[in-house]
This record gives structure tokens, sequence and C-alpha cells, in this order.
């Protein structure tokens, strides 16, 4: 069953990608444990960080095409869901450190010793666990997007407004998870992690092992988007996507396909903010701000929408030119990023692999067509 769903829904390109992707996986944790430092080869651990990082957006970015590429949904909230996975997974660390924080309490962090907190706060109980951990990373985007979900599509906020509110709705964390009494470390965030699982979060094995990790998420994530949109249900996004109405004079029940699909993108943003975290090092009420999911459409607009692969692709891109520009020239990246944009709406509407496929597809197209001219028998 699962061979035969990868040799029929898979493409060319889609195996190309997921060779790439297995292939960083191996290679890079490789590079960064066996090659010695003062070799042309041997990859950082600052750059094994950074492009773990940058696989955690491609799979972010493949989440938000699953709605919006296939669905139609423009979600502005992303965000929100990336930013709830990885509190989840910040908590967990959080409570790793014990005594060894600042203040040595062995059950608060330091934070709520520092504002008097007399006992760990509900929504803190047991995540000293690893699998409880993992379960929220999961349950806590999918159950938000799914309560959300059903008010929204039930009540056929469509359009603008469904973008507008889902902007809101993560604005609306951004200010909660900024306040000290919510219990999450207001405006700092989480930060000092000590240990994942025991290991040491900063030692060289482990960073490879989340890179790792990352890199088979994004592939994990890719086939489970790419198993929805190859399949009947898939069809049937994209006949909402295009003509919502008629669907449902059809007889579907468009806001039960909706409520699929955007749930399971959320959980999958979820994963790869949990995923972020322990990479990065930090996570702050700055995470839920809607320009981070504003970047997140950008990217998937300048990969191809609707591609996947394409989502994934702008992510690397677009975050690659965002470290190089921040470095060489930090007050220009802004207008850059206007300015890609601007180009691609104009330019190339399809993205770059979008675009490229179509060039692609009329350069092969061009060459069968004298062959099969040649090839008419003479009336």
């Amino acid at each position: 069953m699962f061979s035969r769903f990868l040799f029929q829904t898979i493409d060319r390109t889609g195996w190309i990608f997921l060779g790439l992707v297995a292939l960083a996986a191996v290679l890079i944790p490789i590079l960064n444990l066996a090659v010695p430092p003062d070799s042309a080869f041997h990859v950082s651990n600052t750059a094994m960080a950074l492009w773990g990082k940058y696989l955690t957006y491609a799979l972010l970015a493949v989440a938000v095409d699953l709605v919006w590429g296939y669905c139609g949904i423009l979600s502005l909230g992303h965000a929100a869901f990336f930013a709830l996975g990885g509190y989840a997974m910040g908590m967990y660390l959080m409570r790793q450190i014990g005594p060894r924080g600042v203040y040595a309490h062995p059950v608060l962090p330091d934070f709520m010793v520092f504002l008097n907190w007399k006992e760990l706060p509900l929504t803190w109980w047991g995540f000293s666990s690893f699998p409880y951990a993992l379960l929220m990373v999961v349950l806590v985007p999918g159950l938000l997007a799914l309560v959300f979900g059903w008010f929204a599509f039930r009540s056929r906020v469509t359009g603008v407004y469904l973008s507008i509110i889902t902007q809101a709705l993560t604005y609306a964390l951004l200010l909660a998870f900024f306040r000290n009494d919510m219990g999450f470390g207001g405006n700092n965030g989480l930060t000092d992690f000590k240990d994942i699982l025991g290991f040491n979060i900063q030692a060289q094995p482990t960073r490879a092992v989340l890179f790792a990790l990352s890199a088979l998420a994004l592939m994990a994530g890719y086939l489970v988007a790419r198993a929805i949109v190859t399949s009947k249900a898939g069809k049937i996004l994209v006949a909402i996507r295009d003509a919502e109405a008629r669907t449902r004079f059809l007889g579907y029940r468009v806001e039960h396909f909706k409520l699929f699909v955007w749930t399971v993108s959320a959980v999958m943003a979820g994963i790869a903010g949990a995923l972020y975290v322990p990479q990065v090092g930090i996570i702050n009420p700055s995470e839920f701000h809607p320009a981070n999911s504003i970047e997140t459409i950008i990217w998937v607009a300048v990969g191809g929408r609707s591609t996947l692969v394409g989502a994934a692709l702008g992510a690397g891109l677009v975050n690659f030119a965002k470290s190089w520009f921040t470095g060489a020239f930090p007050e220009a990246w802004l207008f850059a990023l206007g300015a890609l944009f601007v180009v691609v709406t104009l330019w190339l509407p399809k993205g770059v692999l979008g675009t490229f496929t179509a060039w692609s597809a009329a350069r092969r197209a061009g060459r069968e067509a004298p062959a099969g001219t040649a090839a008419q028998p003479a009336q």
C-alpha cells in the first residue's frame, strides 16, 4: 500500500526533493561530527543550526501551501500554531533545568521565582514528561485550529475576512503571551535550555540529531500533504479553492473538508515550531507577530503556490537571502523583501518552481511537436 502510494502520487520533482532532504539529513551531521574543524568540508555548529532552522521554516511553508495553495485559505495566522508548538517544547525544556537554574529552585523556572510565583501553574503540569510535551505539541495547535475553524467555516467566512480574523487571532495571542501573569515568561519568553531527554542541548551530537529530525519531519510533512492533495479529498479541496459555491451546490460539505485540511496544517506548523525551539534556543511572544505569518506567505509565493516543493524551496531561498542581507545590509532587508514580493507578483506569478516547471513543459512540448508532425502519414 505504502509503496504504491509512493510510486503513484509522487512526481519526479517530489522524488528529487525527498532525495536531497534525505541526503542533507545524513551528510550534514557527518560533515559536522566526523570532519575535522580545520577542513574545508567541515560544517560548523552554527551553520548546522541555521540550516536546521531553515528546515523547520520549510515545513511551516508546506503547511501554509496546503491550505492556501490547494484550498484557497489565505492564512495570516499560522505563526500562532508555529509558536504554540514551540512553547510546548520550550516548557518541557524549562522543566528539565530543575535546580541548575539561577535561583536553583527544583520545580519553578527562574522567571517564576523572580516574579514571586509560589507554585507551578496548572498549565505547566505534565511538562516534565517528554511524551506529554509531544502530545501538547500536536494537541494545542490542532485543538485551537479545530475550534477556530469550526466556527469560521460553519459561518462561511471566506476571503479577506477570514485572513483578517486569522491575523486578529495571532495578534490576540501575541498580547496574551506578553503578559507576565500568563505564566509563559512574558516578554523574555523561555530560554537557557540545558537538556533534552537527558542529552546536553548544546552538544554536537544532540544538534546533529535535531537537524536530522527536522529533515525527517519535513519529508514526512511533504508526504502527508502530498497524500492529501492527490487523493479524492484533494480534488475536492481544489474545487473548493476554484469555485466554493459550485462545490457546495454539488452536495459536498465544504466546511468539513476545509476544517480537516486546516487542522492538519496547524498540526504540521506546531511540529515545525517544536523542532525550531531547541535549535534556536529561545521562544518568546515575538514568534506570534502577524508579520511572521505574512512572511510565510511570501515564502510560498516566491517558491510556487500549489507545488508543496516550491513552498519549501521558497522558505529556504528567502531565509538565506534574509541571513545574508541582515548581515551585509541590515537596513535594506525589509525593502528587499518587499521588492521581491512585487517582482514575484508581477513577473513570476507561479513562483520560482512553478515558472520553471511551466517553462520546462513548454520546451518539452516544443521539441515533441516537430517529431509528431513528421510522423504523420502523407495524405
